[in-house]
C-alpha cells in the first residue's frame, strides 16, 4: 500500500532539482507507483471504484503538490545563492549601445534603387576611371567645350594604350554608352554612382553622387520621358502633389532638352518639394536635367537613331538627400562626423521598399 508519509519526507528532502524530478517519475510516471494505483480502477466493480477511486486521486493530488512547492523553494534558494554571489562593479560603463547606421547617400541610392525597379529599371555600373571618349566625345562634348577643361576635370597624366586621356568621370553618362555599346535594345538602366568635378562650397563636393536613367526603344517621345520623372518623384518625395515644368534648355548629348523644375513651398525655413508652383506661396525650383538622346550619340554607340529612341536625365543624389531630409551644407556629407550620421543616418533595418515605405 502506498504510503503518503513517506512519499512527501522523500520529496521534502530532496536536495536538488534532478533529484526532485527522479521522485516525480517514480510516483507520477508513465510506471509510477500512484500511475499503477490509478491503472486498478479499471478492473474494479462500480462501488470498489466509487470507493477506492477518491482516494487514490487524492494521494495523487498531494504528491502534485508536494513536488510543486518543493520545486519552488528549491528555485527560490538558487536564486538567492546567485544574487548573493553576484556582485555588479557601478564603477563599469553601462553595456553598449549599438552603433553604426546607413549614410543619406546610401539610402537614397536605395529608395532610388527600389523605386525604378518596380518601373522597369535595371541597375547598371562603370569605372569610375574613364577615358576622354566614354566621358567625352562618345557623349557628343565638342573639344572646345568647358567641360574638358582643367579646371572643370580630373585629368591623370598618362594615357591609355589607345592614346586616350585618362579622368575622373564627371558625370555617369559613361555608363550609358557603354551599355548601350554591350547590350542589345530595348535598354532601362538607372547609373548611380560617384562622379568628380573640381567644384567646392556649400552645394558643390569635388565628388560628389549623381544617377541617371536612360531609356532606349523603338517610338519613345517627350511624354514617355515626363511621366517617368513625374511617377519617380511622386514616389520619392512620398507626395502626390508634384507638379513640373520643363523649360528648353541646351545638352549636347540630347536633343531636345529641358531642365526640369518642381514647385515647392517654404515651410519651417526651408524648401519642402510638392504643390503647384504656380499657386500663391509656391515657387519653382530646379532640379534635374534631361531629355532625347542626341541621334549622334545613339549613332556612336552602334545604333540606327532611325530605328532607335530614348530618353537621358540625370540628377544628383546628394541634393535629393538634403531636399528630401532637410540638410543646408552638401559639405557635412563627407565630414564623416559621427554627430551628423547619427542625426540624418537610417538604421540598417530601414530597408525602403513601395509597399512598407519609401523612407520608413
Amino acid at each position: 500500500m502506498f504510503e503518503i508519509e513517506k512519499a512527501t519526507a522523500a520529496i521534502d528532502q530532496a536536495d536538488n532539482l534532478e533529484a526532485l524530478d527522479a521522485l516525480r517519475v517514480q510516483f507520477l510516471g508513465k510506471n509510477g507507483e500512484i500511475t499503477l494505483l490509478l491503472k486498478t480502477l479499471g478492473g474494479m466493480s462500480p462501488e470498489e471504484r466509487k470507493e477506492k477511486g477518491p482516494a487514490i486521486q487524492a494521494l495523487r493530488e498531494a504528491v502534485t503538490d508536494a513536488i510543486a512547492a518543493r520545486k519552488a523553494a528549491l528555485e527560490s534558494a538558487a536564486l538567492e545563492a546567485k544574487l548573493a554571489a553576484e556582485r555588479l562593479d557601478m564603477s563599469l560603463p553601462a553595456a553598449p549601445v549599438p552603433q553604426g547606421s546607413v549614410h543619406p547617400v546610401s539610402q537614397v541610392m536605395d529608395e532610388l534603387a527600389e523605386i525604378f525597379a518596380d518601373m522597369g529599371f535595371a541597375v547598371a555600373t562603370g569605372p569610375e576611371i574613364e577615358d576622354d571618349w566614354h566621358n567625352f566625345t562618345a557623349l557628343n562634348i565638342p573639344e572646345t567645350h568647358p567641360a574638358r577643361a582643367m579646371h572643370d576635370t580630373f585629368y591623370f597624366p598618362d594615357t591609355d594604350a589607345e592614346g586616350r586621356a585618362m579622368l575622373l568621370r564627371t558625370h555617369t553618362s559613361p555608363v550609358q554608352i557603354r551599355t548601350m555599346m554591350s547590350e542589345k535594345p530595348p535598354i532601362r538602366i538607372i547609373a548611380p554612382g560617384r562622379v568628380y568635378r573640381s567644384d567646392s562650397d556649400a552645394t558643390h563636393t569635388p565628388m560628389f553622387h549623381q544617377v541617371e536613367g536612360l531609356v532606349i526603344d523603338r517610338g519613345i517621345h517627350m511624354g514617355h520621358l515626363k511621366w517617368t520623372l513625374e511617377t519617380f518623384l511622386k514616389a520619392f518625395f512620398e507626395r502626390d502633389d508634384i507638379v513640373l515644368r520643363l523649360r528648353p534648355s541646351y545638352f549636347p548629348f540630347t536633343e531636345p532638352s529641358a531642365e526640369v523644375d518642381v514647385g515647392y513651398a517654404q515651410e519651417k525655413g526651408r524648401r519642402v518639394v510638392g504643390g503647384d508652383g504656380d499657386a500663391e506661396g509656391h515657387a519653382w525650383m530646379e532640379l534635374l536635367g534631361s531629355g532625347m538622346v542626341n541621334r549622334r550619340v545613339i549613332a556612336n554607340c552602334g545604333l540606327d537613331p532611325d530605328e532607335w529612341q530614348g530618353f537621358a536625365f540625370g540628377v544628383g543624389v546628394d541634393r535629393l538627400a538634403m531636399l528630401k531630409y532637410g540638410m543646408d551644407d552638401l559639405r557635412a556629407f563627407f565630414d564623416g562626423d559621427l554627430r551628423w550620421l547619427s542625426h540624418y543616418g537610417f538604421s540598417a533595418l530601414s530597408v525602403p521598399t513601395l509597399s512598407g515605405g519609401i523612407s520608413a
